[in-house]
């Protein structure tokens, strides 16, 4: 019994008469945005239709454009058909049962609050997989930042760039590649979106990205800098991460357009049986994926921390 009582106080010594009380109403975990899907090339899934399969796609062959003059030998070109694969390599699974004792008993259904987490954790463990392989894809030439040599950014002091300073620096590097417009994205962890609302809050007021905050990890329904914006906690950290002022800790920026990386994913399975040990329904599932580089020249990243 929790309550204090008076000293000599004897009445209902036990506590018996106040039973515990189990809410009706199940805490829920919160949840992590996922952007993969938002800023990945989903078109090819519908062709994939189990784990291990693959999908060939053909690239555009280059044409080479020569000087012309009169009674120039002209002599063909021979086409080159390289592809790229993209195959469903990836895998997670999930696997949890409930006694039978339990689910007759219990006042919440078990399986539907474990198995919306599991569907959560599923995405959750895509996102942060997809991410960490668009860090590992991005070409050396288009690094403002490395995991050994972080770029600083900062509002003050004697940071290598502003907030939004490295955005522009990523569009001027889209920009030499040739990279359409249509199409940019920007992920982000909240820190950096704390510096840039600190540097200009009109990018993020009101005014300016009318009422879309955070929806399904997006930061704003306007653009900033030609990029769709998006925030995440998905992405890759070095040490402590950018908070850091110091030594070898930093994030990921990772800012590209929507051709750069290929996904996807299906679910393959989800099923329910009977324990062959106890009195329980085990009710496990698997996803699966799959992620491809199509086209590198069109990803930017930096690893950054503060000053």
């Amino acid at each position: 019994m929790a309550f204090q009582t008076a000293a000599g106080y004897g009445n209902l010594p036990q506590g018996n008469f106040t039973p515990e009380i189990y809410s009706r109403r199940a805490q829920i975990a919160f949840r992590t945005k996922s952007v993969c899907q938002s800023i990945c090339n989903t078109e090819y899934f519908g062709e994939i239709s189990d784990y291990g399969d693959t999908v060939h796609i053909i690239r555009e062959p280059e044409v080479t454009v020569l000087p012309y003059s009169r009674g120039t030998q002209v002599t063909a070109q021979d086409l080159d058909d390289d592809e790229i694969t993209l195959t469903v390599d990836q895998a997670n699974y999930f696997a949890f049962k409930v006694d039978d004792i339990e689910k007759k008993q219990a006042h919440h259904n078990w399986n539907q609050l474990a198995s919306s987490r599991a569907g959560y954790q599923l995405a959750n463990g895509m996102d942060q997989n997809i991410l960490a392989y668009i860090d590992s894809q991005i070409p050396t030439a288009n690094q403002l930042g490395t995991e050994s040599a972080q770029a600083t950014i900062a509002n003050s002091g004697s940071p290598d760039y502003s907030p939004l300073g490295i955005l522009n620096r990523m569009k001027r590097v889209l920009d030499e590649a040739d990279v359409p417009e249509e199409g940019r994205w920007f992920v982000a962890d909240p820190f950096f979106w704390e510096l840039i609302g600190d540097e200009d809050s009109n990018l993020l007021s009101a005014d300016y990205a009318e009422k879309g905050i955070l929806r399904n990890g997006r930061v704003s329904d306007g653009m900033i800098r030609g990029f769709n914006v998006y925030m995440s906690n998905n992405l890759a950290t070095v040490g402590t991460g950018s908070t850091a002022t110091s030594g070898t800790n930093g994030t990921w920026l990772l800012a590209g357009h929507i051709s750069a990386v290929a996904s996807a994913e299906q679910i393959n399975k989800t099923e329910t049986y009977r324990d062959p040990d106890s009195f329980a329904d085990v009710v496990r599932g698997m996803h699966m994926f799959g992620r491809k580089a199509l086209r590198t020249e069109a990803l930017v990243g930096a690893n950054w921390r503060t000053v």
